[in-house]
């Protein structure tokens, strides 16, 4: 088989929410991309939020990759069914290629929906051997030897082995984002400087995917990097997509130290843990650094979730973080999941009160989403708590479960039409504006107007939802009255 254009697509999430703005894509597709390039294939990315789809630059590809997360699954296999058959209809044999952190954790699912080859974990070197194996003449015993790599012989399933992750990250080349159809339209350079995170929490797939321990790219490469960016796309922001940017903090300083001696002055953010707040040498540095905002993953206000998450921290750390760093002038978007076993509606409004009150520039509230790999998924399936299948929404704007202290109504319409529409009510609209926050202004109108859009959206599932949620409590107290 020849293979000589290669087409990527990163599906589009479903529905709306406060960070809809931002089209920023995940980099495992330009990646592969970058190297498959340089190895001399014709590769052309697509990303719908950036850019649409050229149909007839896809039809004309001897391989598809789709990478696709938990709640774009649906829309992979969509594209999967179209692909195929309007390729059968020009009599061609388009193969295709699934790959990202849903397909790793249910490749058989994905198997059964068009796709010919899944692509687990980190995928850069699994796609070159499955190439290779393409190309030389298909092999039975020689497929079996790709690791990372899930396939159909006939109608049976084959999982190989994991492949190992990539321990030196300096070996993978700088992504082209020219790959990215539509690419200069981004505004925002996505950089990603590490991969892995040894913290485990109970709802995040991370570590399944990218391991427990931290792998860095050297911050020689990284500065090149960024050299070249700043040169390429002048005026632009980035974004680092490291899981935690501040993992290591003696590796952070000397980066920053040698951005600054680089001359590298473009605003930039990044997530980190709240721990990022006790290094005040570090604090300076990202401050002098041009470090505009962070990205904090507080989780919760209530202690006792915040043990069931595994996330080793506590609220007073929490609110102390946030005081210091807009100390150094640096904005904090705070990122809370609500819905495990210990919340109620009173953690919920709670949320909304603190994060109010500790003057967190930007939030995102999201409801706890089961996603497959994860520790909480396989909890409350073996639980018979998980209510849909639906993948689409697994997004953090929808109930997917059955929660412990509340009823999924109860939790839908406590997120997202009482909390994240009081933190983005018109009152603290105004409140940024009369401060001269201007920014801060900007986001919360548009998270308010958002919000008012997923509600319109949303309104057939939020009376389903409901008329659920009141037919499982009388089913429940039925129960009770038969067992009293």
């Amino acid at each position: 088989m020849n293979i000589n254009k290669i087409v990527g697509i990163e599906p589009s999430p479903p529905g709306f929410h406060v960070f809809s703005a931002f089209k920023l894509p995940r980099l495992g597709l330009p990646q592969m991309g970058t190297i498959l390039k340089e190895k001399g294939y014709d590769v052309k990315i697509y990303c719908p939020d950036i850019a649409p789809i050229n149909w007839d630059e896809v039809l004309s590809a001897d391989m598809v990759m789709l990478s696709t997360i938990t709640s774009t699954a649906p829309e992979t296999y969509q594209l999967a069914k179209k692909i195929k058959e309007k390729a059968k209809v020009l009599g061609k044999d388009i193969t295709i290629a699934m790959g990202g952190a849903h397909v790793t954790f249910m490749a058989d699912e994905a198997l059964n929906n068009h796709a010919d080859y899944v692509v687990r974990g980190e995928g850069e070197e699994t796609i070159l051997d499955l190439i290779s194996w393409l190309e030389n003449g298909n092999d039975v015993a020689r497929i079996s030897k790709i690791p990372g790599l899930s396939y159909k012989i006939g109608n049976k399933v084959n999982h190989n082995d994991p492949r190992p992750h990539l321990r030196d990250l300096d070996r993978l080349p700088r992504i082209n984002l020219s790959l990215i159809q539509g690419y200069k339209d981004m505004g925002i350079i996505p950089v990603l400087t590490s991969r892995g995170c040894p913290y485990d929490c109970t709802f995040c797939s991370v570590t399944k995917m990218f391991g427990h321990r931290y792998r860095f790219c050297s911050q020689e490469k990284t500065v090149e990097e960024l050299k070249y960016y700043q040169k390429l796309y002048p005026g632009s922001w980035v974004f680092f997509y490291d899981d935690n940017f501040t993992a290591s903090p003696k590796r952070s300083k000397k980066l920053l130290e040698m951005m600054l001696q680089s001359g590298l002055s473009f605003p930039w953010s990044a997530q980190a843990r709240v721990d990022v707040a006790k290094d005040k040498e570090l604090l300076k540095l990202m401050q002098k650094a041009n470090c505009k905002v962070l990205y904090l993953g507080l989780e919760s206000v209530n202690p006792r979730t915040l043990e069931e998450y595994n996330k080793r921290q506590t609220v007073e750390e929490m609110a102390e973080a946030i005081r210091i760093l807009h100390q150094y002038k640096i904005k904090v978007h705070g990122m809370f999941v609500l819905g495990g076993e210990d919340d109620d509606r009173e953690t919920v409004m709670e949320t909304v009160k603190t994060a109010i009150k500790w003057k967190i520039d930007t939030v995102q509230m999201v409801i706890l989403v089961p996603l497959p790999g994860t520790p909480f998924y396989d909890n409350l399936s073996s639980q018979n708590r998980i209510v849909t299948f639906d993948w689409s929404q697994y997004d953090g704007h929808h109930v997917v479960f059955k929660p412990n202290k509340i009823s999924a109504w109860e939790l839908q319409y406590g997120v997202m039409l009482e909390a994240m529409p009081k933190f983005y009510s018109l009152w603290q609209v105004t409140k940024s504006f009369v401060r001269f926050k201007f920014k801060n202004f900007s986001f919360r109108i548009y998270g308010h107007w958002m919000l008012i859009k997923w509600k319109v959206h949303n309104s057939r599932y939020l009376e389903e939802l409901k008329a659920f949620s009141s037919k499982l409590r009388s089913k429940e107290k039925s129960k009770e009255l038969i067992k009293g």
